[in-house]
């Protein structure tokens, strides 16, 4: 998840950066940086914008906090896109399984994070078991399904995550706490994670179709891919302005679940 008042201060700071290194650090940034054309081919195939890719610890993050890891950049998509739409609710192929029945996702926050995190998650497990779906979620203090750990310094990003794989959560949220905070820890910070384990557990961003709706700037459309964006019954074809899972969020919002986001978990959980 982005946050749209960090980018131009992002920006500058980049800049101020590299014109203080010498020519043969800048070189080795921009290589070390650069993506390749497979990796872009790879992108694209899996249905995912190739727009501000950036190579990260891992993997390539796109569409500003999605982790695709090399695993998953290497694999072949299976699946037909069935819609590209508005502004839905939308869910990769990839989901937990919950074949079992009723499924706990445990999530561990890492002693890395300020102790606000742990109020955050609280209220984020909060929000999902209160819709009493076949998942749910409880913290925990060792271990974990999914674990809240710090992101690499200078990272550019609130939050990242990936996607389900194998019928399990994706078992990591990096959090950027020095862009985030530790105010609002209620409602700011836990709509961020709960965005987060939104992706965890195989949701897409609501405006994937168009992210300048949350975010700004230029329009983007994503265009029809192979794999990750099946709408979700019952969703609306309009704008969604509050969902929980829009790309980007300014500071100090709360986006607890509406309606529509409502009818997205209780579809798919």
């Amino acid at each position: 998840m982005k946050k749209n008042q960090l980018l131009a201060p992002l920006a500058l700071l980049m800049g101020a950066t590299m014109a203080l290194s010498s020519c043969e650090k800048k070189q080795e940034v921009v290589a070390k940086n650069e993506i390749s054309e497979e990796n872009l081919t790879q992108i694209q195939s899996l249905g995912f914008s190739t727009q501000e890719a950036q190579k990260v610890e891992g993997g390539i993050l796109v569409e500003g906090d999605i982790l695709l890891t090399d695993e998953m950049l290497s694999s072949t998509p299976e699946y037909s896109m069935l819609r590209v739409g508005q502004d839905e609710q939308y869910r990769t192929n990839n989901l937990v399984s919950t074949s079992g029945g009723t499924r706990t996702i445990t999530i561990r926050v890492s002693t890395s994070l300020p102790s606000a995190y742990i109020t955050a998650t609280d209220e984020l497990i909060r929000r999902y078991n209160a819709e009493n779906l076949r998942l749910r979620f409880a913290r925990v203090t060792s271990g974990g399904s999914i674990v809240l750990t710090a992101a690499p310094a200078g990272s550019g990003y609130l939050a990242s995550a990936g996607f389900p794989s194998g019928g399990n959560p994706y078992g990591q949220v990096q959090v950027n706490s020095g862009a985030i905070g530790t105010a609002n820890a209620s409602t700011y910070i836990a709509t961020i994670l709960a965005h987060e384990v939104g992706h965890c557990i195989g949701f897409r961003h609501t405006d994937y179709a168009d992210r300048s709706y949350s975010c700004g700037g230029q329009y983007t459309n994503e265009g029809a891919s192979t794999v990750g964006a099946v709408l979700v019954p019952g969703t609306p074809s309009g704008p969604d302005p509050s969902s929980w899972m829009l790309a980007c969020i300014g500071s100090g919002a709360n986006r607890p679940f509406n309606s529509n986001d409502r009818t997205a978990l209780n579809y798919l959980y």
